[in-house]
């Protein structure tokens, strides 16, 4: 079963939370993850530039942090998987990019949690790899072309 739990702190941006849970256990069983407790904490700019510095040190805001939790590293084994998201920067990088915000922020979560399923942004090919799963991932679930990897970067 894959849980999911979603805590809004940034509540200036309306967001579907059950098309989020979807968003979350269509991803969970792409990778066949069968077990898993996913924890999402929607924050603002200020929220995210503290726990930017107190997780990873690095200084400003960034969309998401991601963290896997779990005991065991096995393929089968349950997973407890927490994402932070900035809702303040999916707002304002959705009006700028010309999408909803809620896409906006279904790519943050989705990123956060392909980083937790083994994926890697370090290098340019690793990074064209990861948006381009976010855009396949995205599309198909009906939120469109969100990262738009071969037109954009971030």
């Amino acid at each position: 079963m894959i849980t999911v739990r979603i805590t809004k702190h940034f509540r200036a941006v309306s967001i579907e939370t059950a098309r989020l849970r979807t968003l979350v256990k269509a991803i969970c069983e792409r990778f066949e993850v069968r077990e898993a407790v996913v924890s999402i904490g929607i924050v603002n700019d200020a929220e995210m530039t503290e726990f930017n510095m107190r997780f990873l040190q690095h200084e400003g805001t960034t969309d998401s942090l991601s963290f896997d939790l779990s005991d065991s590293a096995g393929p089968e084994d349950a997973k407890l998987f927490d994402l932070i998201v900035n809702g303040e920067l999916a707002a304002r990088e959705a009006a700028r990019r010309g999408h909803k915000a809620d896409a906006e922020m279904a790519l943050y979560v989705t990123h956060g949690l392909l980083h937790n399923l083994g994926f890697n942004d370090a290098t340019p090919a690793q990074a064209k790899r990861m948006h381009r799963m976010e855009d396949e991932i995205l599309q198909h679930l009906g939120y469109g072309l969100v990262y738009n990897s071969d037109a954009e970067t971030r």
